[in-house]
């Protein structure tokens, strides 16, 4: 604290004093400035962390901060392993993969058992289950989902309240470049679904489902068409932490059929009179991806008065008792039928039931395109799957 002093004379202290002083004063105050304080210490331990980091070579690094941890590894698509990660002086776990293929891969971290988001990257994946973080190795223009310089589409994101199942949700419209919501033009619409856990907006900020529209559109590849992206769920209670799931037979069918009523009886309805499309079933498809794939199969089979293309990627969820799902099959529908295409992932848990669902269909005398492609149960698979799907679509009209 500073305390003036009252002299009780004059004084009048000479030069040199005065220099001295100040200048010892001065002294002191560059070397506190000099001499780091614990906070600056803090903050040059604690330098930022760069992850991911992806080289010129297509490696990615991953990093990530915690002193304590025992142990850390990255679970990644692409991967059917967990990498592990080794620690630093700095508590900074990493791992570095070998080149990957361009895609955009999901990943998070698992530190100690618990599954966590990359703290260092805003790039996320979302999932109602367990939100994940994404990476992009860029490619060429060439691949499908890489954004170009080409005309793009519009995603749009609709509220409503649902009567069928009895809550309020949501389903997401891509309309195609140069759409008009006032012009004469009608589009074709394909009915999108997600897989169990994720939300309604997965196929387009995880597969980018409308960057791939807009990239075959400029290519020629596909026809311009309106991507309609539902909510999957008819029984809300299925993606609960603490519920059956899909595991439960009974709580799975009723997940299905009302998940059947609301896309029939109310998204349907609601995106023909919003939307400009061409109401029937010759301009109607429906695909979707796992637990979507299984909607796509269960509902689009037996609707074909509703859908004449059908596209199943790595559907799982079914119940195995085909001739009861689908009483109706048989050659007579593959004249309403124009493509029924079905596919799945080479390292895939659901390949097997897969082809037993398409054995099956075979065995009634409907035709099936099959495909398979490498890769596990994971996105990388689907977006390939739906880059290859579109150019099949109403190729016809």
């Amino acid at each position: 604290m500073l305390r003036l002093v009252k002299l009780p004379f004059a004084w009048t202290p000479k030069a040199s004093m005065l220099t001295r002083v100040f200048g010892l004063c001065a002294a002191a105050a560059a070397a506190l400035l000099l001499v780091p304080g614990p906070a600056l210490f803090a903050q040059q331990r604690q330098a930022r962390v760069v992850s991911p980091e992806v080289s010129a070579d297509h490696r990615v690094t991953f990093r990530f901060r915690d002193p304590g941890a025992r142990e850390v590894h990255v679970n990644m698509e692409g991967s059917l392993k967990p990498l592990p990660m080794q620690k630093d002086d700095q508590g900074v776990w990493s791992v570095t993969t070998d080149p990957l293929a361009p895609e955009y891969y999901g990943y998070s971290f698992v530190a100690d058992g618990v599954s966590l988001i990359d703290p260092e990257n805003p790039l996320l994946r979302p999932n109602l289950l367990g939100s994940g973080s994404l990476v992009h190795v860029p490619g060429p223009a060439s691949l499908p989902w890489e954004t170009r310089d080409v005309p793009h589409g519009v995603v749009h994101h609709v509220l409503y309240h649902s009567n069928v199942v009895g809550d309020d949700r949501d389903f997401y419209v891509y309309t195609p470049p140069g759409y008009d919501a006032r012009g004469k033009t009608l589009y074709p619409v394909l009915y999108l679904q997600h897989g169990f856990s994720d939300d309604t907006s997965a196929w387009t900020s995880i597969a980018r489902a409308n960057v791939i529209e807009d990239n075959l559109i400029a290519d020629g590849k596909a026809k311009p068409m309106i991507i309609v992206m539902p909510d999957g769920y008819g029984v809300d209670s299925i993606v609960s932490r603490t519920g059956p799931g899909l595991r439960d037979p009974g709580v799975s069918m009723e997940n299905y059929n009302k998940y059947r009523d609301a896309l029939l009886h109310e998204v349907i309805p609601m995106a023909e009179k919003m939307y400009r499309v061409k109401a029937d079933r010759e301009h109607r498809a429906m695909s979707g991806l796992s637990m979507g794939g299984a909607e796509t199969l269960y509902v689009g089979l037996n609707a074909l008065d509703t859908f004449s293309y059908i596209g199943a990627f790595s559907s799982g969820g079914l119940p195995t008792n085909y001739d009861q799902l689908f009483p109706n099959m048989g050659p007579a529908m593959n004249a309403k039928l124009h493509v029924l295409w079905m596919s799945c992932g080479t390292d895939d848990r659901l390949l097997k039931p897969n082809e037993n669902i398409r054995d099956f269909l075979k065995s009634k005398g409907v035709n099936v395109r099959w495909s398979t492609s490498p890769g596990a149960h994971w996105w990388p698979v689907w977006r390939g799957n739906l880059a290859n799907f579109l150019p099949l679509l109403f190729q016809q009209q």
